[in-house]
């Protein structure tokens, strides 16, 4: 062929020709981004010790025996399966240190008192006498069978670490002892979570501690990790409402159940929150959960729960619903209006930052010049990710040229200005008939 073509870095080509830089806006995912993620710690007296743990709602119902200590639909579990109602998926952290559970055999994988229900037996090969069947069972349910085996065949299971030497013998069954929950936990464990959960994504962190120290800890985790790391989620607590703040959410209600903390609405609202689409509002939303949940306010009450930064469910008829999805900020200023106030508000803001940050991040960052052929190819990216929300109602009378992708002060540097208008749902019917 002898004319040029292809791409072009410099204006600098021999062969007269057709030389096009493409930057597709296709190439770049302007997809929203799935919520659904909750990050939480707990007291538990099984499970994984200091480290972040990822379950799903699949996971949790093939696998709670091993993750938790407890099959699917232990009164134990009720908080966490109130959580899952919504949640797509959770990081757990075990709060509690305590000591693991042995016996001749060897120790619990994890630490907890728990371990004291593991049970080693051990019995000749019916086929081969000279190898055994090794037998776990945890709560009196078998976890692990191996079967006619030798001692350097023994393999760690998920409930059991064996000790290296072993000598087997036939045994009816030896119990493990001595496993322990810890001490009671305190801001130092907290604070451990904390600094551990820093690296993860996720749309909520949520906490059951009813203890002020504790739940102003998570506030300022949480107002700096928005504020000054960029890293966009809000934080559900229970009757927190002082906080003030968009990225902090108060639940009211306590819970009846003797066999549950006060604070344990936290669990379902958790999910609900990580679970509702950019484009939702978890007003009006009915409670589907386990709990008994107290609801006795009169209207006043109600009311001043709201302007007070409360989230509340109240009852209507026979069903538990929200009564307004909102988060605790009051304080109005120029920079954040009345409207910072509502949570599906600071959904569609947050979710413009997330992804922003993701398209950047992926496909510019280090990639893409920074000239107007560059500088169009973001802008590009952003339009389709703004009409995208627009799409799906979650923001209103989206206008291209509210985004404006310009050259910063530095030659790496470039500046984003852009206007949005959320939606909201419903809230308020105000009506006037007039009867002839």
């Amino acid at each position: 062929m002898a004319l040029g073509g292809g791409n072009w870095a410099s204006q600098n080509k021999v062969l007269p020709g057709t030389y096009i830089n493409f930057i597709s806006a296709a190439s770049v995912s302007s997809a929203v981004s799935d919520r659904g993620v909750v990050a939480m710690p707990l007291n538990l007296e099984w499970g994984p010790d200091n480290q972040v743990f990822e379950v799903t709602a699949q996971m949790l119902q093939n696998e709670s025996l091993k993750l938790f200590g407890y099959p699917y639909n232990h009164a134990k579990l009720k908080g966490i399966r109130d959580l899952f109602l919504h949640a797509k998926s959770a990081y757990f952290y075990k709060l509690n240190k305590g000591v693991a559970a042995t016996n001749k055999y060897g120790s619990a994988v994890y630490t907890g008192a728990l371990g004291n229900k593991i049970r080693i037996s051990v019995a000749a090969n019916v086929d081969e006498p000279s190898k055994f069947d090794v037998t776990t069972t945890f709560d009196n349910v078998t976890v692990d069978e191996q079967i006619a085996i030798t001692k350097s065949e023994l393999k760690d299971n998920d409930f059991v670490k064996f000790s290296p030497g072993l000598t087997l013998e036939e045994d009816a069954g030896t119990p493990m002892t001595g496993g322990t929950n810890g001490d009671e936990v305190t801001g130092t464990e907290y604070q451990a979570f904390l600094d551990k959960i820093e690296s993860f994504s996720f749309n909520v962190l949520a906490c059951t501690s009813t203890t002020s120290e504790i739940k102003g800890l998570f506030t300022a985790f949480t107002k700096r990790l928005r504020d000054e790391v960029g890293v966009k989620f809000q934080t559900v607590l229970h009757q927190k409402s002082d906080a003030d703040y968009e990225g902090i959410i108060s639940v009211e209600n306590e819970v009846a159940d003797s066999d549950a903390q006060v604070s344990d609405l936290v669990y379902w609202v958790a999910g609900l929150q990580a679970g509702c689409a950019v484009n939702k509002s978890t007003t009006n939303e009915v409670y589907d959960g386990e709990y008994s949940v107290k609801t006795d306010y009169t209207q006043v009450q109600l009311a001043s729960a709201l302007q007070n930064g409360k989230y509340v469910l109240h009852r209507v008829g026979n069903g538990i619903r929200v009564l307004d999805d909102i988060n605790t900020l009051l304080t109005v200023t120029e920079e954040k209006g009345k409207d910072f106030s509502r949570n599906q508000v600071i959904r569609v803001l947050d979710q413009i930052a997330i992804d922003t940050a993701m398209i950047f991040n992926n496909r510019f960052l280090g990639k893409i010049p920074n000239n107007e052929s560059g500088r169009t190819g973001f802008w590009n990216a952003l339009v389709d990710h703004h009409k995208e929300l627009e799409r799906m109602q979650a923001i209103d009378t989206f206008d291209t040229a509210n985004i404006v992708v310009a050259q910063g002060d530095s030659r790496q540097s470039i500046v984003v200005t852009d206007t949005v208008k959320p939606m909201d749902a419903m809230t308020h019917l105000y009506m006037t008939v007039t009867v002839n």
